[in-house]
């Protein structure tokens, strides 16, 4: 296996990883690796579309496998996408896209501010989706800042799922890089 080819596995590995313990079904609610492993994927992998598609396609699965194995009982048909998904995937992919323009140089301190950006980001992103797309807040700005103070007790957790996974994700690589010096790319 050559360097590149083993550093995409290596990376493509933690996502993975990373992915599964999303389904494991006794997690702290909001704490989950989504964010981190689309931050993860925007710094480490080299091509733009393989740093948003890799972890959008590991979401992707885990909500299949959420919607229609977990949740049965709440979505009697087969569940493609959930009610709101575009706005939890466009969160995921700008997250990815943080990844590749600000942890070109992945230091702890690039990583703490960007996984922080990137749970601000998804805050606003995803609970403006609820906010549009639900009938659960009045359609002005008073029910958008309703909306926005409701959700800032799952920020916390979200935010706390974020540093802890991009500390895991991004620590494993680096130890693993300086482990084994094969995944580094000539």
């Amino acid at each position: 296996m050559n360097s590149n080819t083993s550093r995409i596995f290596l990376i493509g590995s933690l996502i993975i990883v990373a992915a599964v313990y999303r389904i494991i079904p006794f997690h702290v609610l909001n704490v989950a690796p989504i964010g981190a492993m689309a931050l993860f994927g925007g710094a480490k992998l080299k091509k733009n579309w393989q740093a948003i598609f890799i972890p959008l396609a590991a979401l992707f699965l885990g909500d299949l496998f959420l919607n229609n194995v977990t949740y049965k009982a709440f979505n009697p048909s087969f569940t493609l996408f959930y009610p709101g998904a575009i706005w939890q995937y466009l969160s995921f992919a700008l997250i990815g896209v943080l990844g590749i323009v600000f942890l070109k140089k992945a230091t702890a301190k690039n990583v703490l501010f960007a996984s922080i950006a990137g749970s601000i980001m998804f805050f606003i992103v995803s609970n403006f989706g609820v906010w549009v797309g639900s009938n659960m807040y009045p359609q002005n700005f008073s029910g958008l800042v309703m909306c926005y103070v409701a959700a800032i007790p799952f920020f916390v957790n979200t935010l706390a799922g974020d540093l802890l996974f991009s500390a895991i994700l991004f620590g494993a690589y680096a130890y693993s890089v300086n482990r084994y010096k094969v995944f580094v790319a000539p």
